[in-house]
């Protein structure tokens, strides 16, 4: 990307909003951009105002922020028209905008830590060498926080996702942190992961041994849906609608109301859909191994051995096999068309 950056910084000193210092350094005027500060809503004056200049620095201004530093003695560096350098670290990232999004994009996430002045800067700098508008939407995400601590690796409390999947379902973990809004920190612990899995349980739990209808028209939770999504991709608002969704399902589950229970189905099938949640055959999530301690196979077995104790009349035998079964994550279900079987 250093063709592109240079090119973004040679076009910026050309059209009057960058300049070469005495440095060496190439710095970005702020005073040349009147809408600075329109992201974080600060105001130039009072940027100026606190900031206090190096007697070494070449600013012209205070508030002034660098793209191009010049390379000291054994420093990697790259060539350019201002002499051997490196680049801010602003700068790259609206090079790497333009090249791999285009001049204007649709949505440019972040940690609220960013807000300013590394995306104040981009802005500033994009808009002022492309001539129009950078990002259209912001969307600042709140931290993870591991049992209520800031994750880190100087805390010993830093993991990958790749890690959280070797313990927990992706469709578990996306659930848990869609269920917050994505502006709130999100608080990552064994016990809110579990609780997640248990809470999408219970939409699945609506979803079993129904057939979803086909062509289900709009209906209100869709509106409901919809108004969530639109209010700051409100996703935690949203999830709350696929529950009163549930609800109803089992409401018409108990009542024998089947034609109903299978249109609101369809609902919340195609609602989950857009969060990627709920496209699982119900079955297939109850079984799903995630590590536990027996496989698919081994768990037909013992629920077979139940059955052929049930049937002897051994009924102590099976409870024992169904206690077994409890206290390694497996929930049978007995109904009048046989037992099924989940992950707990």
């Amino acid at each position: 990307y250093i063709n592109e950056i240079v090119a973004m910084i040679h076009k910026l000193v050309s059209s009057g909003h960058a300049y070469p210092a005495d440095n060496g350094d190439v710095y970005f005027s702020v005073e040349s951009y009147p809408d600075y500060g329109k992201l974080s809503k600060k105001k130039l004056e009072d940027l100026v105002a606190g900031a206090r200049v190096d007697v070494q620095e070449a600013k012209r201004s205070p508030a002034d922020f660098v793209l191009w530093k010049a390379a000291k003695p054994g420093e990697v560096s790259w060539p350019s028209p201002w002499g051997d350098g490196r680049p801010g670290w602003h700068i790259e990232c609206s090079a790497m905008s333009n090249r791999c999004l285009g001049e204007t994009f649709d949505i440019h996430g972040g940690g609220p830590d960013l807000l300013f002045p590394h995306h104040e800067n981009e802005i500033a700098q994009s808009e002022c060498a492309n001539g129009h508008t950078f990002v259209n939407t912001w969307m600042h995400a709140g931290a993870i926080r591991v049992n209520k601590e800031k994750m880190s690796k100087s805390l010993g409390n830093f993991f990958t996702i790749r890690e959280i999947f070797e313990k927990y379902a992706p469709e578990v973990v996306r659930y848990f942190l869609v269920s917050s809004h994505y502006r709130s920190q999100v608080d990552y612990s064994e016990e809110n992961l579990a609780e997640a899995g248990r809470t999408l349980t219970r939409l699945y739990h609506a979803l079993r041994g129904l057939v979803p209808a086909k062509n289900v028209p709009q209906t209100g939770h869709d509106r409901r849906f919809a108004e969530a999504m639109d209010d700051d991709f409100n996703t935690a608002g949203a999830i709350s609608v696929l529950h009163a969704v549930a609800n109803e399902i089992n409401q018409h589950r108990r009542e024998g109301r089947d034609a109903e229970a299978s249109e609101q189905a369809a609902v919340l099938v195609r609602l989950g859909g857009i969060l990627g949640l709920l496209q699982q055959d119900p079955e297939a999530f109850f079984q799903a191994d995630t590590g536990g301690e027996l496989s698919a196979d081994e768990i037909e077995a013992m629920i077979q051995a139940r059955a052929d104790a049930r049937t002897q009349k051994n009924f102590a035998e099976a409870d024992r096999i169904r206690d077994e079964l409890a206290d390694k994550g497996v929930i049978l279900d007995d109904s009048r068309e046989g037992t099924s079987w989940r992950r707990g």
